[in-house]
C-alpha cells in the first residue's frame, strides 16, 4: 500500500501539474543545468516533498529535468521517483518507456556487447509484437524463454533474468528474490522498467541511452495518465478515433511529400529512424547474405542521427560506418562518389543516411550531380555489378520538397525519406515522426514497419491527434517562416557584412528549399587561431544571452525548430552535435526562426549587439 505521505503530495503534483510539463517537448534552458540533468530536479523536488511544498508555481519554477522528452521530462521523473520510493529505491532504479519493447531491447543489447547470458519469464504469455526469431537473426540478441510458473529464485544463473508483468497496477508491482529487471507492461500507456540490485546498477545508463537514441520515455499525458491510474484508479478515456487521425496524417503526407508509399508514423525522429536501420538492414542480409552493411554518415550530422547509425554498427557484426563528409569545405557529391567507389571495392551493401539542407551549415549539394553518383553503376573487384546504394534521407529542415514523387530528382534512386515531427509537422507539440519511399524503395517499407512494430515505436493516439490537426498548415507555417528567416538574414548580412551566414541562396529558395534556420559565423579577432576560435565563442554566447534577456517572450536557448512562435538559438557543439567528436563539431550560432515572432524587436536588439562591438 502507498504511504499516505507520498500520496497525498502525489495528489497535490496532480491537481497542479504546470501546463508546460504537458505540453512542451523541448527543455527551458534557463532552468537547465546539462550536468545534473534529473539529479537537480529530484533533489529540488525531494525538499518540496519534505516540506509538503507543491503549488503550480513552485512546481513549474523546477529544474529542468533532462533535456528532451525522448530521454525524460518533469512527469517521467515524478513517476520514477514516485514508484521508486514506494519500492524503497533509488529512482534511477525505475526507468519510463513509451514502448512496451524497447526496455528489454535495451538489457538484451548491454547483454551481447558484455557477452552475458539473458533469461526471460514472462506471466500468461509474451506479448505477440516480441518477435524473437528476428531480434535473433537481425539484432543478434539471445535469450532463453520460460514460463514464470517454472521459475525458482533459489536456481543459480549467470547472466540477467528478466520478468515481464501484464499487471498494469503500480501499486502491485514486486520485485522477487532472483529478479535482476523487472518490465510492468502499462498497455497503451507503455511500459516501466525497474532495475533490481546493486550488481545492475551498471545497466542504467546503457538502458537510458537506448531510450534517448531508439526510442522516447512515456509521454508527459501517460505519465500524468499512470499517476492518476495509481492513486484514483482512474483510467484515461484516451485520443478518440485514432485510427481516423492515422488515415488524416497519412494523406497529409502524401499530399506534401508527393511520395507513393504509405506513410509510417513512429514516437520520434529517431525511433522512425531505428526502425528504417534495422529494416533496411533485415532486407539487405535477405537480398545478400552474405556482404558486409555499410552505414554512411556523415560525421558532423545531427548528433542522435550520428549516435545511432554508430551504435547499430557497433551491436551488429557485419555492419559497420563509413563516414560521409558534407559540410564546409567538403562537398556531398564528391564524397558521395568516393565512399561508393570504396563500398563497391568491398562488395558492400551501402546504406546512405544525408541532410537536405544539412545541420548546422544548411547547403544544399547539386541535386542532378548527386543523382547521378547515387545512380552510377559500380564493378567489384571480380567484375559483378555492385549493390546499389538506398538513400535515408532526413529532410526535417525542407519536409516540403518533394524528392519522392514520380518525376521527382530522385525517382530513380532508391530513396527513402523521413521527418523528426517535433519540428514543422506538429510545430513543436509532440515528438512523432514519419517515413516515406519513392516508387524504387516502396517494397522496403514492409520490413521497415516490422521494425517499427517489434519495437512497439508507433506514434500514441494523442501524436496521431496532433499531428491530424497540425500538418495541414505546415507548408504555409513553412513559407511564412522562410520569409522572416530570409529578412532577418538580409538585415544581419547589412548590420554586420563580415559575418559569414550559411543560408539558402534565393535561387534555391525558388527551386522549393525554403528552411527557417540558418547559421551565423560571427567575426573574430586574436593573435593565433585558439585565441580567435576562443573569441569567436564567446561572441556566440554573448549574442544568444542578449536576445533571450532581451526578448524572453520570444527568443529561447533551445536546439528546437519548426515551432509555431518565437526564434530558437542554440550552439550546435554543446547541443544537437553532443556526441559528435570534437574535431567536426561547430562551435557556430544556429538559429531558426518561426512564422509568428517581433521580428522588428529582434533586429533593433541585433543592431544594438553589432554597436556594443
Amino acid at each position: 500500500m502507498m504511504n499516505s505521505q507520498l500520496q497525498q503530495y502525489l495528489l497535490k503534483i496532480v491537481e497542479n501539474c504546470p501546463q508546460d510539463w504537458l505540453s512542451l517537448t523541448t527543455h527551458r534552458l534557463d532552468i537547465y543545468n546539462e550536468e545534473q540533468a534529473k539529479t537537480e530536479f529530484l533533489s529540488v523536488l525531494e525538499r518540496l516533498y519534505q516540506s509538503g511544498a507543491a503549488s503550480s508555481e513552485q512546481l513549474a519554477a523546477l529544474p529542468t529535468a533532462y533535456d528532451y522528452i525522448r530521454l525524460g521530462h518533469p512527469l517521467s521523473s515524478v513517476l520514477e521517483w514516485a514508484l521508486a520510493k514506494h519500492l524503497g529505491l533509488n529512482a534511477a532504479q525505475v526507468i519510463a518507456f513509451d514502448s512496451r519493447s524497447m526496455p528489454l531491447l535495451a538489457i538484451l543489447r548491454h547483454n551481447a556487447l558484455q557477452g552475458r547470458k539473458t533469461r526471460i519469464y514472462y506471466q500468461a504469455q509474451l506479448p505477440n509484437y516480441l518477435d524473437f526469431q528476428s531480434l535473433r537473426s537481425v539484432y543478434q540478441y539471445e535469450a532463453e524463454l520460460k514460463d514464470y510458473a517454472t521459475f525458482d529464485s533459489q536456481e543459480n544463473f549467470e547472466g540477467s533474468t528478466v520478468l515481464i508483468s501484464k499487471n498494469e497496477g503500480l501499486s502491485d508491482i514486486q520485485l522477487p528474490q532472483g529478479i535482476d529487471f523487472f518490465l510492468s507492461l502499462q498497455g497503451s500507456r507503455g511500459s516501466i522498467l525497474v532495475q533490481n540490485g546493486d550488481l545492475n546498477r551498471e545497466y542504467i545508463g546503457a538502458i537510458q541511452h537506448v531510450r534517448r537514441r531508439e526510442s522516447i520515455a512515456m509521454t508527459p499525458t501517460n505519465c500524468f495518465d499512470s499517476l492518476e491510474f495509481w492513486l484514483n484508479n482512474k483510467v484515461a478515456s484516451g485520443a478518440a478515433d485514432s485510427e481516423a487521425h492515422l488515415q488524416s496524417v497519412r494523406a497529409t503526407i502524401k499530399e506534401i511529400t508527393g511520395a507513393p508509399s504509405k506513410a509510417l508514423v513512429a514516437s520520434s525522429g529517431l525511433s522512425m529512424q531505428y526502425a528504417i536501420m534495422m529494416g533496411l538492414i533485415d532486407a539487405a542480409w535477405q537480398a545478400h547474405p552474405e556482404k558486409e552493411i555499410k552505414i554512411i554518415v556523415p560525421p558532423n550530422c545531427y548528433g542522435g542521427t550520428n549516435d545511432q547509425a554508430r551504435r547499430v554498427a557497433a551491436s551488429l557484426k557485419g555492419v559497420s560506418v563509413m563516414d560521409l563528409p558534407v559540410d564546409g569545405d567538403n562537398d556531398m557529391v564528391q564524397s558521395t562518389e568516393q565512399v561508393l567507389q570504396a563500398c563497391a571495392e568491398l562488395d558492400a551493401v551501402p546504406l546512405i543516411i544525408a541532410e537536405i539542407p544539412t545541420n548546422p551549415r544548411v547547403e544544399v549539394p547539386n541535386l542532378e550531380d548527386l543523382r547521378q553518383a547515387l545512380a552510377r553503376e559500380r564493378q567489384t573487384p571480380s567484375g559483378q555489378t555492385a549493390v546499389d546504394p538506398v538513400f535515408i534521407l532526413d529532410q526535417t529542415f525542407c519536409p516540403n520538397v518533394q524528392f519522392l514523387k514520380q518525376e521527382g530528382i530522385l525517382a530513380s534512386i532508391r530513396t527513402i525519406s523521413y521527418v523528426s515531427g517535433s519540428k514543422f509537422p506538429s510545430g513543436g507539440k509532440c515528438t512523432a515522426g514519419y517515413c516515406v519511399a519513392n516508387k524504387e524503395a516502396a517494397e522496403l517499407i514492409t520490413p521497415i514497419e516490422k521494425h517499427l512494430q517489434l519495437c512497439d515505436n508507433a506514434a500514441t493516439p494523442l501524436q496521431l491527434a496532433i499531428l491530424a490537426a497540425q500538418m495541414p498548415s505546415m507548408n504555409s507555417r513553412i513559407k511564412d517562416a522562410y520569409l522572416n528567416t530570409r529578412d532577418f538574414v538580409n538585415f544581419i548580412q547589412e548590420q554586420l557584412p563580415a559575418a559569414k551566414i550559411n543560408f539558402v541562396s534565393e535561387a534555391l529558395a525558388a527551386d522549393g528549399f525554403t528552411p527557417s534556420v540558418f547559421s551565423l559565423d560571427l567575426p573574430t579577432k586574436g593573435d593565433s587561431p585558439e585565441e580567435r576560435e576562443a573569441y569567436k565563442r564567446k561572441l556566440n554566447l554573448k549574442l544568444i544571452q542578449k536576445m533571450i534577456t532581451e526578448i524572453p517572450e520570444d527568443s529561447k536557448y533551445c536546439v528546437s525548430y519548426g515551432q509555431l512562435k518565437g526564434c530558437y538559438w542554440t550552439i550546435p557543439a554543446t547541443s544537437t552535435q553532443g556526441t559528435t567528436k570534437e574535431a567536426d563539431k561547430d562551435y557556430i550560432a544556429r538559429v531558426s526562426v518561426s512564422p509568428n515572432l517581433d521580428l522588428e524587436k529582434h533586429k533593433a536588439v541585433f543592431a544594438a549587439f553589432v554597436a556594443e562591438l
